[in-house]
C-alpha cells in the first residue's frame, strides 16, 4: 500500500490539508484543528476500500491529523491550548466506523484503525490544553467522537435550532483503548461504570445537547446567549496559566485508574517530576514558587513541552 506525500498549504496564519485544517488566528497562543469529515460513506466493500488506500477518508484523515500535531508540538510551542472542531456528517462517520468494525480481520483495515488508535493517543499525550467545541455542522460520533473524550473540556452548544448531536459507535467501546488500559469513556466514567453501559446503550443515536448533558459526555452547555463568553473565557483563563504546571494537572486528570508504564511515562511521573518543580517556570528568578508569597508576578516562558 503506498502511503502519498502529505501536502498541506501552510500559511503564518493557516495549514490547510483535504480533511483537517489548522487555524491560528484567534486567541493568542491558540489553535483551532477541525477534522472534516465525508458528507457521504464512500467506499462500501473491502475491495473499494482497498483500492481507495490511502485517499479512504479513514486513513486520510487520521493521517493528516498525525502530522499536524506533531508539527503542532515542534514548531508552535507557544501554542499551548488547542480548539478541537469537527464538520460533516455524523451519518457518514457512523459508516465508516460500521466498516471498521465489520472488517477489522482485514490486514488493512486493521492496520487502518491502529493508525486512528496510535492518533489519538499522541493527540491526547501532548502536553496541550484541549477543548472540543460542538457546535452547529459539527460531527463529533464514533470515531471523532473519541477526540472530544480525550480533551479537557467538552462545550456543546445548547441551541435546538442549531442541530447540534454526537452518536456513540461501536467503535467507542473498545478498540481506541487508553494508555491506562481503559476506554476513554470508562476514563469519563471510572466513579460511576453503570454511566459507561447507559452511554453504549445509545450506539447509533443521534443525541441532542440536553441528552448528551443528561449522560454525561459535556462537560458545560451553554445557551446562544452565553455560548461565545463561556468560549471566551475558558480560553483566556487556560492561557494565562504556567504552561508547565499545566503540563501536570492536564496528564494527572486525562490517565486516571490502573496506573501503567505508559501512564508513568506520559502521566503522573514525567508531568510532575519533569516539568513542575524544576523548570525555571517555577525555580527560576521569575517562577511562579520562587515568587510566591512576594507582590510580583511570575513571568512565564510559554512554549510548551
Amino acid at each position: 500500500m503506498t502511503l502519498s506525500p502529505l501536502t498541506p498549504e501552510d500559511t503564518d496564519d493557516h495549514w490547510n490539508y483535504e480533511h483537517v485544517s489548522v487555524d491560528f488566528t484567534g486567541s493568542e497562543r491558540t489553535a483551532t484543528l477541525t477534522i472534516t469529515a465525508p458528507r457521504e460513506p464512500g467506499p462500501q466493500s473491502l475491495e473499494e476500500i482497498h483500492a481507495a488506500g490511502d485517499r479512504w477518508w479513514a486513513l486520510s484523515a487520521f493521517r493528516e491529523l498525525d502530522d499536524a500535531i506533531v508539527r503542532l508540538r515542534f514548531n508552535r510551542g507557544e501554542v499551548g491550548t488547542w480548539l478541537v472542531k469537527t464538520a460533516g456528517s455524523i451519518d457518514a462517520v457512523l459508516a465508516i466506523d460500521a466498516l471498521l468494525v465489520e472488517h477489522e480481520d482485514d490486514w488493512f483495515v486493521g492496520q487502518v484503525r491502529h493508525q486512528i488508535r496510535r492518533t489519538l493517543k499522541r493527540f491526547e499525550t501532548s502536553a496541550r490544553s484541549l477543548f472540543a467545541i460542538l457546535d452547529g455542522g459539527s460531527a463529533f460520533a464514533g470515531t471523532l467522537l473519541e477526540l472530544a473524550l480525550a480533551s479537557d473540556r467538552i462545550y456543546m452548544l445548547d441551541d435546538p435550532d442549531a442541530g447540534v448531536a454526537v452518536a456513540l459507535s461501536a467503535m467507542n467501546a473498545g478498540p481506541y483503548l487508553m494508555g491506562n488500559g481503559l476506554t476513554r469513556l470508562q476514563t469519563r466514567f471510572l466513579a460511576d461504570p453503570s454511566m459507561v453501559t447507559d452511554a453504549l446503550d445509545t450506539i447509533g443515536e443521534q443525541l441532542e445537547t440536553p441528552e448528551a448533558d443528561e449522560l454525561g459526555l459535556v462537560t458545560d452547555a451553554p445557551d446562544d446567549l452565553d455560548w461565545d463568553d463561556t468560549i471566551r473565557m475558558a480560553i483566556e483563563e487556560r492561557v494565562s496559566m504556567s504552561p508547565d504546571a499545566l503540563t501536570g494537572m492536564e496528564a494527572s486528570l486525562r490517565f486516571a485508574g490502573p496506573e501503567t508504564l505508559e501512564t508513568k511515562i506520559f502521566g503522573r511521573l514525567s508531568a510532575w517530576q519533569n516539568w513542575i518543580f524544576q523548570r525555571p517556570n517555577a525555580v527560576g528568578e521569575s517562577g511562579a514558587l520562587t515568587l510566591y508569597g512576594h507582590p510580583n508576578r511570575p513571568t512565564f516562558d510559554w512554549r510548551r513541552t
